[in-house]
């Protein structure tokens, strides 16, 4: 091979070379093209019912509200965003009885109230329990910690208990924390890259309206199965296609959308995930979904630290596995080295890479 490669004339060591550059062109410019490019374009809304949800969206105030609103909340915690300046909150959609897994995310990296000085706030926003002594768990968990939100929400193992309790939520958030720039709604199963999110957001180019960021999916088609608990019938949904929306696993809102997706929420009675139910929502508001591939997705990303640094998500992480990412990230502390550094970011860009080259595809 060595002898091989000595005996290459001048112009195939050219091509080589060219060969390699335009891969890292390709690879590491890729979120220039993403950051540019699949930004969606500012509307022109000619639509009646878009111009009236975003009209309503604008004079929502629930703040005359919160007496009768904090009924819907066995657990309201209507102090958490008391801090005028906060940039990101983040909730947690937990189970009731997921405590080992809350007490993992609280120990790793939902530990921390910061992102370049400015202030997070993370949350959990559970559901209704089935018994009087779970409840009672709850309570005490939640005095002890104070980090939890529960609103009335049917069980999650219906398709109407993700809905409703995503509508809870931002309405909570509307009610109780509507300083927050951002939200953040993730699960507990995943990790989440705050310092990574949040470096993202304060970088941004333009004022943070209409801004519904996550992993997006695209040309997915409604269940038309009749004995499906999905079905979705044509008469109520005749597209072909879903509208494009943001994976459920992580995604951001800026608080505008909240307001919006919330408004058009009494609007959208089709039987979807509580991630389509959002998309239809933001739909009706004239919101379009921006992609960015450092979300995982479902997916979860085989560990590296110099990965994990700059992926946004990880999903399907148990309790233990969480522990163990968060102390070897914090073992290697913030540096890696070159060789390390560029091996972690190969891996990852060259994942995200071929998701972005899927999401092109799509589009075409």
């Amino acid at each position: 091979m060595q002898c091989s490669l000595c005996k290459l004339r001048t112009h195939q060591w050219c091509f080589l070379l060219f060969n390699v550059l335009l891969f890292h062109a390709l690879l590491f410019g890729a979120d220039f093209v993403e950051e540019y490019l699949l930004q969606p374009t500012p509307g022109v809304y000619t639509d009646g019912m878009v111009v009236d949800v975003r009209e309503r969206a604008r004079k929502l105030d629930l703040n005359n509200a919160r007496e009768n609103i904090s009924q819907d909340y066995p657990i309201t915690n209507p102090n958490a965003c008391r801090n005028s300046d906060l940039f990101l909150l983040t909730l947690v959609y937990s189970s009731t009885a997921n405590i080992t897994q809350r007490d993992a995310v609280r120990k790793t990296w939902a530990n921390q109230t910061l992102i370049q000085g400015f202030p997070v706030q993370i949350l959990f926003f559970l559901g209704s329990t089935e018994t009087f002594a779970a409840q009672k768990a709850l309570m005490i968990e939640s005095d002890r910690h104070g980090d939890m939100v529960q609103g009335h929400a049917v069980a999650d193992s219906s398709l109407r208990g993700p809905t409703e309790r995503i509508v809870l939520a931002l309405r909570w958030v509307i009610t109780f924390c509507p300083v927050a720039r951002f939200v953040l709604l993730t699960k507990d199963s995943v990790f989440v890259n705050l310092p990574a999110i949040g470096g993202y957001l304060l970088g941004l180019h333009r004022h943070p309206e209409d801004f519904y960021l996550g992993r997006v999916i695209q040309r997915d088609s409604p269940d038309r199965d009749p004995h499906s608990l999905g079905y979705l019938p044509p008469a109520l949904y005749p597209e072909k296609y879903l509208p494009e929306y943001c994976d459920g696993t992580a995604y951001v809102l800026s608080q505008d959308v909240v307001r919006k997706v919330y408004v058009a929420s009494a609007a959208v009675r089709a039987p979807v995930p509580a991630d389509v139910f959002v998309g239809l929502c933001a739909q009706k508001a004239g919101v379009a979904p921006t992609h960015s591939s450092r979300f995982s997705g479902e997916k979860h990303i085989r560990f590296n630290a110099c990965c994990y640094r700059y992926l946004f998500s990880s999903a399907v992480m148990e309790s233990h596995e969480l522990e163990r990412v968060w102390a070897e990230l914090g073992q290697k502390g913030e540096r890696c080295s070159l060789l390390q550094t560029y091996s972690g970011l190969l891996i990852c860009k060259t994942l995200t890479y071929l998701d972005k080259l899927s999401f092109f595809n799509s589009k075409g």
